[in-house]
């Protein structure tokens, strides 16, 4: 049986979960979920050497140091750390992790996973990953559609076709379907048969790295000799820099899976969020007799349904309030509606503007 190679996605800033989130030490490296960081849960979901090989992490280089730490206190020593020279978005970041997987083993088979996901049931994902082994085997890019709760505008959508035979839970793939309008969310959790694109994939790497020369040759072309021309140190590898930044930025999505010739999805419930902003954390957090969750020192009086967290020593107190995220972090202190979670990243954006240079 061939052994997966894990893929660690370890890019973006989480700029929705600002003050806690920050380009310097993103969501990935907090511990949002628990007591430790998304990024550690994510490689020890995969930790289980008798199915899974050494990971592959891909990061930036402001992020390597974040990535060690959290490595060791996993005791993970066996990673490898592919260092990007620039963000050039998901399709290039697998292609390097393919590059180097391949050149391991002609065979090898990649679990390519974003480092900062929530899944609350494990042994269901892994279940899944297994269901998903047979059809990529026989060369299908597998991907994992999460059963939708509700109609969500802020995720794209997989719609499911017939089964796979031979592969039982698994289905072809009819369509990938952009975020949509709250209406058409609605409509296709009516019709079924519709899931969650959580950008998790199963695959051979010969096999993604064959579509991605297909259909974008110049990508293909500059992530091959920058791994050609990569330098090691220790457990890190550099892609020749120049030869990376001649490749073109796109999602794995845009770049290869929505015109693949042979993809399938699993549906699974492991109880999944991609922690997309303050209000996700509402809903995955332990919440008091009012629906409020407390972190840290919290006074709250005739408060119900906020979200509350105070670091670094502080004391957060509320009253009379209701769905309310109010953050303190360091120096910064967030107080935003719930339901307009997601203009965190406007903030974001205007004290970048106020930034000296």
């Amino acid at each position: 049986m061939t052994i997966i190679v894990p893929v660690i996605l370890s890019g973006g800033s989480g700029t929705r979960l600002w003050p806690v989130s920050t380009a310097e030490a993103p969501k990935q490296f907090q511990p949002l979920t628990g007591g430790d960081s998304m990024f550690r849960h994510t490689v020890e979901r995969a930790s289980d050497r008798t199915r899974f090989a050494a990971p592959l992490v891909v990061c930036g280089p402001a992020h390597v140091a974040h990535v060690e730490v959290d490595l060791a206190a996993a005791r993970i020593d066996d990673a490898r750390i592919i260092v990007e020279p620039a963000a050039r978005n998901t399709a290039p970041a697998i292609a390097l992790a393919a590059l180097a997987a391949r050149s391991d083993d002609p065979d090898a088979m990649i679990l390519v996973m974003p480092a900062d996901h929530v899944m609350t049931d494990v042994p269901t994902f892994r279940k899944a990953v297994e269901a998903a082994r047979p059809a990529v085997e026989g060369g299908a890019l597998a991907t994992f559609g999460i059963a939708p709760s509700h109609p969500e505008t802020g995720y794209g959508y997989i719609a499911a076709g017939d089964p796979v035979i031979g592969a039982p839970g698994v289905r072809m793939v009819r369509r990938f379907v952009e975020k949509p309008p709250r209406e058409r969310a609605e409509a296709m959790l009516d019709e079924g048969s519709h899931y969650w694109n959580a950008g998790i994939f199963l695959m051979r790497a010969d096999r993604f790295l064959a579509e991605l020369e297909r259909q974008q040759p110049a990508m293909a072309s500059a992530c091959t000799a920058a791994m050609d021309g990569a330098r090691s140190d220790g457990a890190k590898v550099h892609p020749h820099a120049d030869a990376f930044l001649a490749s073109p930025s796109n999602s794995v999505d845009y770049a290869v899976m929505e015109g693949a010739s042979h993809v399938v999805v699993v549906p699974v419930d492991p109880g999944w969020s991609d922690v997309g902003g303050w209000a996700a954390l509402h809903e995955l957090g332990d919440k008091d007799m009012a629906g409020n969750v407390r972190i840290g020192e919290i006074i709250a009086l005739d408060a119900a349904d906020n979200y509350l967290r105070a670091g670094d020593g502080k004391r957060i107190a509320v009253v009379g309030v209701s769905d309310l995220i109010v953050v303190a972090h360091g120096d910064d202190i967030l107080v935003i509606p719930r339901e307009r979670a997601q203009e965190v990243k406007a903030i974001v954006e205007a004290l970048a503007k106020r930034s000296p240079g």
